[in-house]
């Protein structure tokens, strides 16, 4: 078994998947954690900080232009490593054009490009993704899962931990031309990859706006049945909701409630934080080939809900450095569980006729959390403090994971051969 684990490792279908894994991971800390600690650190009130969230709002609206994504085929490259190219280096471009500014002296404009990067990240992950479910064989998603989340979890590590290192010392502008710069391993990679090889309808005449945008929505609906698709998207919101919650302003807990330095951060996410992400990433992907989905779901949900009580503890204890490096690793060890199996769960609902348009809509869903809840939770902070506001996000956590025996039949999709 460890044979055949290293030999699938090396395989040139894990190697794309985990570079394109880091070339969609690097850009999100860049307009969400990384970015609150920039503004944290020019003075930035706390309920501003909180919606400074909602830059995340493209990647719930993905779905609008991810037919486009379906139906077009760029005039270079094919599909998916057109549409792969043009938004990488259009994201190269908008990170260095966010270096040039800062919070203190140009705030509105800073938040506009940041708004503007997380357009162009949500597209290129709906292409990547649509990559994702294209290119592994049924038997190889749980693995490809794994690969894929082990390549994100370490771009979001280095763009949301090393980046306060390297801001610390060298300064913000500096960092975010860095961060930039590392798109390139994703350019490289798009490159040098193979086409997936799927049909896909090409728009030789004018299309229908039934054919581009609500067919690949109704087919989910009609495959699954009206009630069960309900039911399934509502498990998709509520799965990652105590997670979005606890995360949406940590660095600014961490950094302004506990007083720990933008070095004491990145130092505890870059190292315990990257090694325990992909190790729980390895490792689920691993459980899920002994575990059905739908057993793996209930675990990995488990954990990433009691995760959330490591920093209720912390908020307890106060400044203690060994007690944010156990939080860190228990919130990154169990992230890399649960993401494993939910990216398993999306790819498996989607019809590969209609990829990039399905996966851009469950991963809407999936991202309402992310994006919405930071204004809510600096108004809860502000009335029950960090303690309890964490300990609420462990019960936010819960219902996601006691809706999954409702749905236990229709998390397998008839297109698949699997059994849940």
């Amino acid at each position: 078994m460890h044979t055949s684990i290293l030999k699938n490792a090396f395989q040139p279908m894990a190697l794309i998947l985990f570079f394109l894994g880091f070339a969609s991971g690097l850009p999100l800390a860049l307009t969400s954690s990384t970015l609150t600690a920039w503004y944290t650190q020019s003075g930035t009130s706390l309920i501003g900080i909180g919606f400074l969230s909602l830059i995340g709002q493209p990647y719930i609206y993905k779905f609008i232009w991810a037919p486009l994504m379906d139906r077009f085929i760029p005039p270079f490259l094919g599909r998916r490593r057109g549409w792969l190219i043009i938004t990488q280096l259009a994201l190269i471009a908008a990170i260095m054009l966010m270096a040039s500014l800062s919070p203190s002296s140009h705030p509105k404009l800073l938040a506009l490009f940041a708004l503007l990067v997380a357009f162009l990240s949500a597209s290129q992950d709906t292409t990547s993704c649509a990559v994702l479910v294209e290119m592994p064989n049924e038997q190889q998603k749980g693995f490809a899962s794994a690969v894929y989340i082990t390549g994100y979890r370490a771009a979001v590590i280095i763009s949301g931990a090393l980046a306060l290192i390297l801001a610390q010392n060298i300064g913000w502008h500096i960092t975010y031309i860095i961060m930039g710069s590392l798109m390139l391993v994703g350019v490289v990679t798009t490159l040098l990859m193979p086409e997936p090889k799927v049909s896909a309808v090409v728009a030789t005449t004018k299309p229908s706006f039934y054919e581009n945008v609500t067919l690949p929505f109704t087919e989910f609906f009609k495959r699954k049945g009206a009630k069960a698709s309900l039911l399934l998207i509502l498990v998709i919101v509520l799965y990652k909701l105590g997670d979005a919650f606890a995360l949406t302003l940590n660095t600014t807990f961490l950094l302004r409630d506990l007083h720990f330095s933008l070095t004491d951060v990145g130092i505890a996410n870059k190292g315990v934080g990257m090694i325990s992400s992909i190790a729980g990433g390895i490792i689920g992907g691993l459980l899920m080939m002994r575990l059905t989905l739908f057993r793996s779901l209930i675990l990995f949900g488990l954990f990433q809900a009691v995760s959330n009580l490591a920093f209720m503890w912390l908020a307890h204890i106060g400044h203690n450095y060994w007690g944010m490096i156990f939080a860190i690793f228990a919130e990154n060890f169990c992230g890399g569980l649960s993401n494993t199996g939910f990216l398993v769960l999306l790819m498996t609902l989607c019809n590969k006729q209609y990829t990039a348009t399905q996966f851009a809509l469950f991963s809407a869903f999936a991202s309402l959390g992310r994006v919405y809840v930071g204004p809510v939770a600096a108004v809860m902070i502000d009335h029950v403090g960090w303690m309890w506001f964490y300990f609420t996000t462990f019960l936010i956590s819960l219902p996601g994971v006691a809706m999954l025996p409702l749905v236990r039949k229709h998390l397998t999709d008839p297109l698949n051969s699997s059994t849940p």
